[in-house]
């Protein structure tokens, strides 16, 4: 698993466990009251996201039928169809549904923000990077840091360092907390020299998060490229006992730590 990879999943899970109501404008409400139509869209449509993050994509798709049974022109369904067809490798599918939402919803940035992680997934990184960068321009936009580290993961597999720094630095300006802005930060800051700052990036995201093989290594490297043998120990006993399958370990038992 390349690096980015492991942190470009949290990502996508943390987008997809707080879905935010786009502005009314944006999903066809209709002024003065919500319709009894886009009701039933909307309550289908939150099922579906629930059974989509429970592994459930049948039932997801059924309920997303019902939804747009419900109301054709309800714009948050079409992202999470876009995300069951993904998830089921359905990409053809998949860029259908995210585009004939965001041609009902321009501005959504749930929308933009998932198509743009597709779009990073499938080679077209700099398209993905602009969908993220129209997702933070909702002011009604309530994680704008998930899709300012998306953006810096997509830089990454560009090779494009500098843009992912200024990217990952974006969303911690805005979520000091946000785990693998921290992690990939602090693998940029590692390459960069700056072991120091490295050490507490990647100190504070294990702190957050349960560490995983690639924050685990990164730390070990960093605690040896310091000279802390007791420190480097101890990561690369929890590397062994927490990970002992991954390339991590592979690496540290050959040796390569660069």
């Amino acid at each position: 698993m390349k690096p980015w990879r492991a942190a470009a999943l949290a990502v996508l899970i943390a987008g997809c466990a707080a879905q935010p109501q786009a502005p009314s404008s944006d999903t066809g409400t209709i002024t003065g009251g919500v319709s009894e139509p886009r009701n039933r869209a909307r309550v289908h449509t939150d099922l579906a996201a629930a059974y989509y993050e429970r592994g459930a994509m049948s039932v997801a798709l059924q309920e997303l039928r019902a939804a747009t049974d419900a109301d054709a022109s309800y714009a948050p369904a079409y992202g999470v169809y876009g995300l069951v067809y993904q998830e089921l490798k359905e990409n053809v599918f998949a860029q259908d549904s995210f585009e004939r939402g965001l041609r009902l919803a321009p501005n959504d940035p749930d929308i933009n923000h998932h198509y743009g992680w597709f779009l990073c997934q499938n080679g077209r990184e700099q398209e993905g990077i602009r969908h993220f960068m129209q997702a933070v321009k909702n002011p009604l936009y309530q994680a704008p840091w998930r899709s300012y580290s998306a953006a810096g993961l997509c830089s990454l597999r560009q090779d494009n360092v500098k843009d992912a720094e200024d990217f990952f630095q974006r969303a911690l300006k805005l979520d000091p907390d946000e785990p693998a802005s921290l992690l990939k930060l602090g693998e940029i800051r590692y390459r960069q020299g700056k072991a120091e700052e490295a050490r507490k990036l990647v100190a504070r995201r294990n702190k957050l998060v349960s560490p995983s093989a690639e924050s685990l290594w990164l730390a070990l490297r960093i605690e040896r490229r310091l000279g802390e043998r007791v420190a480097e120990q101890s990561y690369a006993n929890q590397l062994r006992r927490r990970f002992p399958g991954s390339p991590e370990y592979q690496s540290l038992q050959r040796g390569h730590y660069e």
